[in-house]
Protein backbone atom coordinates (compact mmCIF):
# COMPACT_ATOMS: atom_id res chain seq x y z
CA UNK A 1 0.00 0.00 0.00
CA UNK A 2 2.89 2.25 0.80
CA UNK A 3 4.08 1.76 -2.45
CA UNK A 4 1.17 2.74 -4.24
CA UNK A 5 1.21 5.56 -2.34
CA UNK A 6 4.54 6.64 -2.74
CA UNK A 7 4.16 5.37 -6.97
CA UNK A 8 1.26 8.11 -7.01
CA UNK A 9 2.42 10.84 -5.00
CA UNK A 10 5.99 11.18 -7.42
CA UNK A 11 4.21 10.27 -10.66
CA UNK A 12 1.99 14.12 -9.82
CA UNK A 13 5.12 15.70 -8.96
CA UNK A 14 6.52 14.97 -12.71
CA UNK A 15 2.70 15.82 -14.07
CA UNK A 16 2.41 12.76 -14.91
CA UNK A 17 -0.92 11.47 -14.02
CA UNK A 18 -4.36 13.31 -13.87
CA UNK A 19 -3.53 16.82 -15.40
CA UNK A 20 -5.60 19.16 -14.51
CA UNK A 21 -8.06 19.83 -17.69
CA UNK A 22 -8.03 24.23 -17.94
CA UNK A 23 -10.90 25.24 -20.49
CA UNK A 24 -10.98 28.43 -22.23
CA UNK A 25 -14.42 28.95 -22.94
CA UNK A 26 -13.23 30.80 -26.52
CA UNK A 27 -11.19 27.45 -27.21
CA UNK A 28 -14.51 25.38 -28.64
CA UNK A 29 -17.06 26.35 -31.27
CA UNK A 30 -19.51 24.27 -30.14
CA UNK A 31 -21.43 24.17 -26.66
CA UNK A 32 -23.25 21.48 -24.16
CA UNK A 33 -25.28 22.46 -21.34
CA UNK A 34 -26.19 19.64 -18.80
CA UNK A 35 -28.51 19.77 -15.74
CA UNK A 36 -27.90 16.81 -13.42
CA UNK A 37 -30.73 15.26 -10.70
CA UNK A 38 -30.28 12.55 -8.00
CA UNK A 39 -27.65 11.42 -6.14
CA UNK A 40 -24.05 12.00 -6.07
CA UNK A 41 -22.84 9.60 -8.45
CA UNK A 42 -24.70 11.66 -10.94
CA UNK A 43 -23.43 14.46 -10.61
CA UNK A 44 -19.96 12.54 -10.77
CA UNK A 45 -20.87 11.22 -13.94
CA UNK A 46 -21.57 14.43 -15.40
CA UNK A 47 -18.08 14.99 -14.49
CA UNK A 48 -16.90 12.57 -16.37
CA UNK A 49 -19.36 13.15 -18.95
CA UNK A 50 -17.76 16.61 -19.77
CA UNK A 51 -14.31 15.52 -19.92
CA UNK A 52 -15.39 13.45 -22.89
CA UNK A 53 -17.29 16.23 -24.47
CA UNK A 54 -14.34 18.34 -23.96
CA UNK A 55 -12.33 16.40 -26.06
CA UNK A 56 -14.35 16.21 -28.34
CA UNK A 57 -14.35 19.87 -28.89
CA UNK A 58 -17.69 21.10 -26.82
CA UNK A 59 -17.09 23.76 -24.11
CA UNK A 60 -19.34 23.86 -21.24
CA UNK A 61 -21.99 26.78 -21.09
CA UNK A 62 -24.56 27.54 -18.92
CA UNK A 63 -26.47 29.12 -21.31
CA UNK A 64 -29.17 26.83 -22.44
CA UNK A 65 -29.90 29.47 -26.02
CA UNK A 66 -26.69 29.16 -27.31
CA UNK A 67 -25.85 25.15 -27.03
CA UNK A 68 -25.41 23.09 -29.82
CA UNK A 69 -26.34 19.90 -27.54
CA UNK A 70 -28.00 19.70 -23.81
CA UNK A 71 -28.17 16.62 -21.70
CA UNK A 72 -30.17 16.36 -18.65
CA UNK A 73 -28.59 13.24 -16.31
CA UNK A 74 -31.58 11.64 -14.57
CA UNK A 75 -32.64 9.46 -11.87
CA UNK A 76 -35.45 7.12 -11.44
CA UNK A 77 -35.13 6.42 -7.37
CA UNK A 78 -38.03 8.27 -7.05
CA UNK A 79 -41.54 9.14 -9.69
CA UNK A 80 -41.27 12.59 -8.80
CA UNK A 81 -37.45 13.04 -9.82
CA UNK A 82 -38.87 11.48 -12.87
CA UNK A 83 -41.46 13.95 -13.39
CA UNK A 84 -39.31 16.93 -13.29
CA UNK A 85 -37.35 15.07 -16.00
CA UNK A 86 -39.88 15.04 -18.33
CA UNK A 87 -41.13 18.58 -17.71
CA UNK A 88 -37.85 19.81 -18.51
CA UNK A 89 -37.14 17.32 -21.59
CA UNK A 90 -40.29 18.99 -23.21
CA UNK A 91 -39.05 22.58 -22.28
CA UNK A 92 -35.97 21.06 -24.27
CA UNK A 93 -38.28 20.24 -27.06
CA UNK A 94 -39.87 23.26 -27.66
CA UNK A 95 -36.31 24.98 -27.41
CA UNK A 96 -35.11 22.51 -30.37
CA UNK A 97 -38.28 22.98 -32.34
CA UNK A 98 -36.65 27.20 -32.72
CA UNK A 99 -33.37 26.29 -33.26
CA UNK A 100 -32.95 23.20 -35.75
CA UNK A 101 -29.59 21.33 -35.55
CA UNK A 102 -29.80 20.92 -31.80
CA UNK A 103 -29.00 17.69 -30.08
CA UNK A 104 -31.18 16.78 -27.03
CA UNK A 105 -29.61 13.91 -24.89
CA UNK A 106 -30.74 11.99 -21.96
CA UNK A 107 -27.94 10.00 -19.81
CA UNK A 108 -28.30 7.92 -16.96
CA UNK A 109 -30.62 5.76 -14.50
CA UNK A 110 -33.87 6.92 -16.97
CA UNK A 111 -32.23 6.09 -20.35
CA UNK A 112 -31.39 2.73 -19.42
CA UNK A 113 -35.18 2.23 -18.34
CA UNK A 114 -37.34 4.62 -20.42
CA UNK A 115 -35.14 4.25 -23.91
CA UNK A 116 -37.75 2.96 -25.79
CA UNK A 117 -40.45 5.76 -24.43
CA UNK A 118 -37.84 8.72 -25.28
CA UNK A 119 -36.86 7.70 -28.35
CA UNK A 120 -39.94 6.58 -29.99
CA UNK A 121 -43.46 6.67 -27.97
CA UNK A 122 -42.36 10.48 -26.91
CA UNK A 123 -40.47 11.44 -29.64
CA UNK A 124 -38.04 13.97 -26.80
CA UNK A 125 -34.77 12.96 -27.24
CA UNK A 126 -32.31 12.73 -30.27
CA UNK A 127 -29.37 10.65 -27.99
CA UNK A 128 -30.18 7.59 -25.17
CA UNK A 129 -26.94 7.13 -22.52
CA UNK A 130 -26.65 4.38 -19.82
CA UNK A 131 -24.32 4.87 -16.89
CA UNK A 132 -21.61 2.26 -18.47
CA UNK A 133 -21.87 3.50 -21.64
CA UNK A 134 -20.55 7.51 -21.77
CA UNK A 135 -17.44 6.46 -24.16
CA UNK A 136 -19.95 5.47 -26.98
CA UNK A 137 -21.14 9.64 -26.96
CA UNK A 138 -18.15 11.00 -29.41
CA UNK A 139 -19.74 8.11 -31.95
CA UNK A 140 -23.35 8.69 -31.22
CA UNK A 141 -23.12 11.87 -31.18
CA UNK A 142 -21.94 11.98 -34.63
CA UNK A 143 -24.55 9.84 -35.78
CA UNK A 144 -27.40 12.03 -34.30
CA UNK A 145 -25.86 15.18 -35.99
CA UNK A 146 -26.52 13.13 -39.11
CA UNK A 147 -30.03 12.59 -38.31
CA UNK A 148 -30.57 9.57 -36.75
CA UNK A 149 -31.82 8.30 -33.13
CA UNK A 150 -28.86 6.72 -31.18
CA UNK A 151 -28.92 4.60 -28.15
CA UNK A 152 -26.71 2.66 -25.97
CA UNK A 153 -27.92 1.84 -22.39
CA UNK A 154 -25.37 -1.51 -22.67
CA UNK A 155 -24.13 -2.72 -18.79
CA UNK A 156 -20.46 -3.71 -17.63
CA UNK A 157 -19.18 -5.54 -15.66
CA UNK A 158 -15.61 -3.84 -15.61
CA UNK A 159 -16.09 0.21 -16.96
CA UNK A 160 -15.23 2.11 -14.24
CA UNK A 161 -13.62 4.91 -16.07
CA UNK A 162 -10.77 4.98 -13.81
CA UNK A 163 -8.57 6.82 -16.42
CA UNK A 164 -10.72 10.00 -17.14
CA UNK A 165 -10.22 13.11 -15.27
CA UNK A 166 -13.22 14.58 -14.44
CA UNK A 167 -14.07 18.35 -15.52
CA UNK A 168 -15.76 19.69 -12.30
CA UNK A 169 -18.72 21.70 -12.84
CA UNK A 170 -19.57 24.32 -10.86
CA UNK A 171 -16.96 23.71 -8.70
CA UNK A 172 -16.05 25.75 -5.42
CA UNK A 173 -12.61 24.59 -6.05
CA UNK A 174 -12.05 23.22 -2.60
CA UNK A 175 -14.61 20.02 -2.47
CA UNK A 176 -14.99 17.22 -5.01
CA UNK A 177 -16.58 13.98 -5.61
CA UNK A 178 -13.96 11.20 -6.27
CA UNK A 179 -16.29 7.60 -7.68
CA UNK A 180 -14.23 4.54 -6.50
CA UNK A 181 -16.88 2.07 -7.52
CA UNK A 182 -19.79 1.90 -9.81
CA UNK A 183 -23.40 -0.47 -9.57
CA UNK A 184 -24.24 -2.07 -6.95
CA UNK A 185 -24.65 -6.11 -5.50
CA UNK A 186 -27.76 -5.35 -2.78
CA UNK A 187 -30.98 -6.35 -4.30
CA UNK A 188 -33.01 -4.25 -1.65
CA UNK A 189 -36.33 -5.08 -3.29
CA UNK A 190 -37.52 -0.99 -3.87
CA UNK A 191 -34.40 0.04 -5.63
CA UNK A 192 -33.55 0.63 -9.45
CA UNK A 193 -30.09 0.77 -9.05
CA UNK A 194 -28.62 -3.11 -9.95
CA UNK A 195 -31.70 -2.45 -12.80
CA UNK A 196 -29.63 0.73 -14.15
CA UNK A 197 -25.91 0.94 -12.90
CA UNK A 198 -25.36 -2.88 -13.35
CA UNK A 199 -23.19 -4.91 -11.24
CA UNK A 200 -20.37 -3.76 -8.30
CA UNK A 201 -16.95 -3.74 -9.79
CA UNK A 202 -14.55 -1.75 -7.75
CA UNK A 203 -11.97 1.20 -9.69
CA UNK A 204 -8.79 0.41 -9.70
CA UNK A 205 -6.60 1.75 -5.99
CA UNK A 206 -4.08 3.47 -7.55
CA UNK A 207 -5.88 5.83 -10.07
CA UNK A 208 -8.10 6.75 -6.73
CA UNK A 209 -5.08 7.58 -5.03
CA UNK A 210 -3.86 9.51 -7.82
CA UNK A 211 -7.32 11.66 -8.67
CA UNK A 212 -7.01 12.82 -5.20
CA UNK A 213 -3.38 13.53 -5.17
CA UNK A 214 -4.16 15.74 -8.33
CA UNK A 215 -7.30 17.60 -6.85
CA UNK A 216 -4.89 18.34 -3.59
CA UNK A 217 -2.26 19.58 -5.76
CA UNK A 218 -4.92 22.21 -7.30
CA UNK A 219 -6.06 23.79 -4.39
CA UNK A 220 -8.67 21.59 -2.97
CA UNK A 221 -9.20 20.60 0.22
CA UNK A 222 -12.03 17.81 0.82
CA UNK A 223 -12.86 14.99 -1.02
CA UNK A 224 -16.06 13.17 -1.28
CA UNK A 225 -15.44 9.12 -1.88
CA UNK A 226 -18.42 7.82 -3.85
CA UNK A 227 -20.15 4.57 -4.77
CA UNK A 228 -23.09 3.54 -4.03
CA UNK A 229 -22.14 0.73 -0.81
CA UNK A 230 -18.50 2.19 -0.37
CA UNK A 231 -18.01 -0.71 2.12
CA UNK A 232 -17.77 -3.18 -0.10
CA UNK A 233 -14.91 -1.76 -1.88
CA UNK A 234 -12.65 -4.49 -2.47
CA UNK A 235 -9.46 -4.53 -5.11
CA UNK A 236 -6.24 -6.51 -5.67
CA UNK A 237 -3.17 -4.95 -7.39
CA UNK A 238 -1.12 -6.54 -9.58
CA UNK A 239 1.51 -8.05 -7.20
CA UNK A 240 -1.87 -9.48 -5.00
CA UNK A 241 -2.20 -6.90 -2.68
CA UNK A 242 -6.09 -6.46 -1.35
CA UNK A 243 -7.21 -3.27 -0.74
CA UNK A 244 -10.45 -2.82 1.35
CA UNK A 245 -12.14 0.33 1.71
CA UNK A 246 -10.33 0.98 5.21
CA UNK A 247 -6.99 0.32 3.64
CA UNK A 248 -8.11 2.64 1.03
CA UNK A 249 -9.21 5.93 3.16
CA UNK A 250 -6.23 5.29 4.54
CA UNK A 251 -4.23 5.45 1.42
CA UNK A 252 -5.70 8.83 0.33
CA UNK A 253 -5.47 10.24 4.22
CA UNK A 254 -1.77 9.85 3.66
CA UNK A 255 -1.65 11.87 0.91
CA UNK A 256 -1.83 15.30 3.28
CA UNK A 257 -3.68 15.88 6.39
CA UNK A 258 -4.71 18.87 5.11
CA UNK A 259 -7.08 16.52 2.95
CA UNK A 260 -10.02 16.43 4.21
CA UNK A 261 -12.07 12.91 3.33
CA UNK A 262 -15.46 11.90 3.38
CA UNK A 263 -17.05 9.05 1.84
CA UNK A 264 -20.89 7.81 0.90
CA UNK A 265 -23.01 5.70 0.90
CA UNK A 266 -22.02 3.00 3.78
CA UNK A 267 -24.69 -0.01 3.95
CA UNK A 268 -25.38 -1.06 7.71
CA UNK A 269 -23.86 -5.07 6.51
CA UNK A 270 -20.75 -3.77 5.20
CA UNK A 271 -19.05 -1.59 7.81
CA UNK A 272 -16.89 -2.79 9.34
CA UNK A 273 -14.53 -1.90 12.71
CA UNK A 274 -11.49 -2.10 10.37
CA UNK A 275 -12.95 1.15 8.59
CA UNK A 276 -14.86 3.19 11.78
CA UNK A 277 -10.53 2.28 13.47
CA UNK A 278 -9.60 4.45 10.81
CA UNK A 279 -11.50 6.83 10.48
CA UNK A 280 -10.87 7.30 14.03
CA UNK A 281 -7.20 7.14 14.04
CA UNK A 282 -6.86 10.08 11.29
CA UNK A 283 -8.13 13.57 11.86
CA UNK A 284 -8.90 14.34 8.30
CA UNK A 285 -11.09 12.06 7.59
CA UNK A 286 -14.55 13.42 8.61
CA UNK A 287 -16.44 11.66 11.82
CA UNK A 288 -19.65 11.64 9.78
CA UNK A 289 -21.45 8.30 8.56
CA UNK A 290 -24.86 7.94 6.26
CA UNK A 291 -26.02 4.75 7.72
CA UNK A 292 -29.48 4.15 5.62
CA UNK A 293 -31.98 2.42 7.96
CA UNK A 294 -35.22 2.72 5.66
CA UNK A 295 -37.02 0.95 8.37
CA UNK A 296 -36.95 0.25 12.04
CA UNK A 297 -39.21 -2.98 12.24
CA UNK A 298 -37.32 -5.89 10.78
CA UNK A 299 -40.07 -7.83 8.87
CA UNK A 300 -40.30 -4.90 6.50
CA UNK A 301 -36.27 -4.52 6.23
CA UNK A 302 -36.76 -8.47 5.06
CA UNK A 303 -39.22 -7.41 3.14
CA UNK A 304 -36.98 -4.58 1.80
CA UNK A 305 -34.07 -7.58 1.64
CA UNK A 306 -31.83 -5.41 3.58
CA UNK A 307 -30.15 -8.28 5.05
CA UNK A 308 -30.18 -6.79 8.53
CA UNK A 309 -32.52 -6.38 11.72
CA UNK A 310 -33.35 -3.62 13.52
CA UNK A 311 -31.18 -5.35 16.39
CA UNK A 312 -28.53 -5.14 14.22
CA UNK A 313 -28.53 -2.02 13.08
CA UNK A 314 -28.63 -0.76 16.58
CA UNK A 315 -26.20 -2.58 17.44
CA UNK A 316 -23.92 -1.02 14.61
CA UNK A 317 -24.79 2.68 15.97
CA UNK A 318 -23.64 1.59 19.20
CA UNK A 319 -20.54 0.27 17.79
CA UNK A 320 -19.50 3.79 15.78
CA UNK A 321 -20.48 5.57 18.83
CA UNK A 322 -18.33 3.40 21.26
CA UNK A 323 -15.16 3.97 18.51
CA UNK A 324 -16.17 7.66 17.72
CA UNK A 325 -18.37 9.20 20.48
CA UNK A 326 -18.90 12.60 18.18
CA UNK A 327 -19.56 10.82 15.36
CA UNK A 328 -22.33 12.30 13.40
CA UNK A 329 -24.92 10.58 11.97
CA UNK A 330 -27.69 11.04 9.13
CA UNK A 331 -30.04 8.08 7.34
CA UNK A 332 -32.40 7.14 4.81
CA UNK A 333 -36.05 6.47 5.76
CA UNK A 334 -38.95 5.22 3.93
CA UNK A 335 -42.76 5.67 4.82
CA UNK A 336 -45.71 2.99 3.66
CA UNK A 337 -43.60 0.68 2.29
CA UNK A 338 -45.78 -2.90 1.35
CA UNK A 339 -47.81 -3.72 3.96
CA UNK A 340 -46.40 -1.63 6.31
CA UNK A 341 -48.58 -1.57 9.68
CA UNK A 342 -49.37 1.03 11.89
CA UNK A 343 -47.24 -0.83 14.62
CA UNK A 344 -44.13 -1.32 12.28
CA UNK A 345 -44.37 2.32 11.74
CA UNK A 346 -44.01 3.19 15.19
CA UNK A 347 -40.69 0.43 14.95
CA UNK A 348 -39.23 3.04 12.48
CA UNK A 349 -40.21 6.17 14.72
CA UNK A 350 -38.92 4.08 18.12
CA UNK A 351 -36.14 3.48 16.42
CA UNK A 352 -35.09 7.05 15.46
CA UNK A 353 -35.88 8.09 19.26
CA UNK A 354 -33.01 5.82 20.26
CA UNK A 355 -30.49 6.54 17.70
CA UNK A 356 -31.34 10.47 17.11
CA UNK A 357 -29.89 11.00 13.85
CA UNK A 358 -28.50 14.85 12.73
CA UNK A 359 -30.52 14.72 9.46
CA UNK A 360 -32.40 12.64 7.53
CA UNK A 361 -33.48 12.17 3.88
CA UNK A 362 -37.21 10.79 4.11
CA UNK A 363 -39.69 9.92 1.39
CA UNK A 364 -43.00 7.89 1.23
CA UNK A 365 -42.85 4.86 -0.98
CA UNK A 366 -43.34 4.98 -4.54
CA UNK A 367 -43.32 1.91 -6.22
CA UNK A 368 -40.35 2.02 -9.28
CA UNK A 369 -41.21 -0.29 -12.48
CA UNK A 370 -39.17 -2.83 -12.83
CA UNK A 371 -37.91 -3.60 -8.87
CA UNK A 372 -38.21 -6.70 -7.54
CA UNK A 373 -40.87 -5.03 -4.71
CA UNK A 374 -43.08 -4.00 -7.90
CA UNK A 375 -42.88 -7.63 -9.45
CA UNK A 376 -43.64 -9.21 -5.47
CA UNK A 377 -45.27 -7.10 -3.50
CA UNK A 378 -48.79 -4.55 -3.73
CA UNK A 379 -48.23 -1.45 -3.48
CA UNK A 380 -51.27 -1.32 -0.78
CA UNK A 381 -50.68 1.45 1.86
CA UNK A 382 -53.39 4.24 1.15
CA UNK A 383 -51.37 7.01 0.04
CA UNK A 384 -52.62 9.15 2.76
CA UNK A 385 -51.62 6.93 4.96
CA UNK A 386 -48.07 7.20 3.59
CA UNK A 387 -47.83 10.95 4.01
CA UNK A 388 -49.48 10.97 7.43
CA UNK A 389 -46.90 8.36 8.38
CA UNK A 390 -43.89 10.29 6.38
CA UNK A 391 -45.43 13.53 8.40
CA UNK A 392 -44.45 12.28 11.85
CA UNK A 393 -41.50 10.75 10.89
CA UNK A 394 -40.26 14.58 9.33
CA UNK A 395 -41.72 16.35 12.37
CA UNK A 396 -39.44 14.14 14.88
CA UNK A 397 -36.76 14.40 12.69
CA UNK A 398 -37.01 18.05 12.62
CA UNK A 399 -37.16 17.89 16.46
CA UNK A 400 -33.80 15.29 16.46
CA UNK A 401 -32.01 17.83 14.11
CA UNK A 402 -32.86 20.92 15.98
CA UNK A 403 -31.45 19.12 18.80
CA UNK A 404 -28.41 18.31 17.49
CA UNK A 405 -27.55 21.59 16.74
CA UNK A 406 -28.50 23.29 20.03
CA UNK A 407 -26.56 20.98 21.41
CA UNK A 408 -23.60 21.97 20.15
CA UNK A 409 -23.94 25.54 21.17
CA UNK A 410 -20.19 26.49 23.35
CA UNK A 411 -18.33 24.42 21.74
CA UNK A 412 -15.40 25.08 18.75
CA UNK A 413 -15.09 23.06 15.35
CA UNK A 414 -12.38 23.12 13.19
CA UNK A 415 -14.13 24.22 9.66
CA UNK A 416 -12.90 24.31 5.77
CA UNK A 417 -13.81 27.84 4.48
CA UNK A 418 -15.63 26.45 1.07
CA UNK A 419 -16.66 29.91 0.11
CA UNK A 420 -19.32 33.16 1.14
CA UNK A 421 -22.62 32.87 2.95
CA UNK A 422 -25.26 32.07 0.88
CA UNK A 423 -27.00 35.30 2.79
CA UNK A 424 -23.81 37.67 3.39
CA UNK A 425 -20.60 37.90 1.71
CA UNK A 426 -19.38 38.91 4.50
CA UNK A 427 -19.68 35.85 6.16
CA UNK A 428 -17.40 32.67 5.65
CA UNK A 429 -19.67 29.24 5.13
CA UNK A 430 -18.09 25.56 5.98
CA UNK A 431 -19.05 22.41 7.33
CA UNK A 432 -17.10 20.57 10.77
CA UNK A 433 -15.92 16.95 10.85
CA UNK A 434 -19.77 16.23 11.98
CA UNK A 435 -20.90 17.74 7.97
CA UNK A 436 -23.12 20.35 9.80
CA UNK A 437 -22.70 23.46 8.07
CA UNK A 438 -21.19 26.42 9.93
CA UNK A 439 -21.43 30.37 9.07
CA UNK A 440 -19.04 33.11 10.82
CA UNK A 441 -18.28 36.38 10.17
CA UNK A 442 -15.11 37.19 7.84
CA UNK A 443 -13.73 40.16 10.33
CA UNK A 444 -10.38 41.26 10.18
CA UNK A 445 -8.82 37.78 9.35
CA UNK A 446 -7.05 37.28 6.32
CA UNK A 447 -8.71 34.05 5.17
CA UNK A 448 -9.55 32.40 2.02
CA UNK A 449 -11.33 29.28 0.40
CA UNK A 450 -9.67 26.00 1.54
CA UNK A 451 -8.61 27.97 4.97
CA UNK A 452 -9.18 25.85 8.36
CA UNK A 453 -10.23 27.86 10.99
CA UNK A 454 -11.82 27.23 14.66
CA UNK A 455 -14.75 28.54 15.18
CA UNK A 456 -16.97 28.49 18.57
CA UNK A 457 -20.65 27.98 18.04
CA UNK A 458 -22.95 30.96 19.39
CA UNK A 459 -26.55 30.20 18.33
CA UNK A 460 -27.99 27.58 16.07
CA UNK A 461 -30.85 26.84 13.81
CA UNK A 462 -32.12 23.43 12.73
CA UNK A 463 -29.65 22.78 9.70
CA UNK A 464 -27.00 25.70 10.49
CA UNK A 465 -24.40 26.13 13.24
CA UNK A 466 -23.85 30.35 13.92
CA UNK A 467 -20.49 31.30 15.44
CA UNK A 468 -17.70 33.15 15.44
CA UNK A 469 -13.62 32.66 14.45
CA UNK A 470 -11.56 32.03 17.84
CA UNK A 471 -7.67 31.39 17.71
Amino acid sequence: MAEILQKVIEENRQGEAYAPFAEDPNAYSKKFYMESYGCQMNFSDSEIVASILHEEGFGATRNLEEANLIFINTCSIREKAEQTVRHRLQTFKKLKEEQPGMLIGVLGCMAERLKAKFLEEEKLVDIVVGPDAYRSLPGLITEAEGGQKTVNVLLSREETYADISPVRLDSNGVTAFVSIMRGCNNMCTFCVVPFTRGRERSRDAESIVAECQDLFNRGFREVTLLGQNVDSYYYTTADGTEITFGKLLEMVALISPLLRIRFSTSHPKDITDDVLHTMAKYENICEYIHLPVQSGNTRILQHMNRTYTREWYLAKVKRIREIMPDCGLSTDVISGFCSETEEEHQDTISLMEIVRFDMAYMFSYSERPGTLAARRYEDDVPEDVKKRRLEEIINLQNKHSRESYQNDIGKTFKVLIEGDSKRSDMDWCGRNSQNKMMVFPKGNYQLQKGDYVNVKVNTATSATLIGEIVD
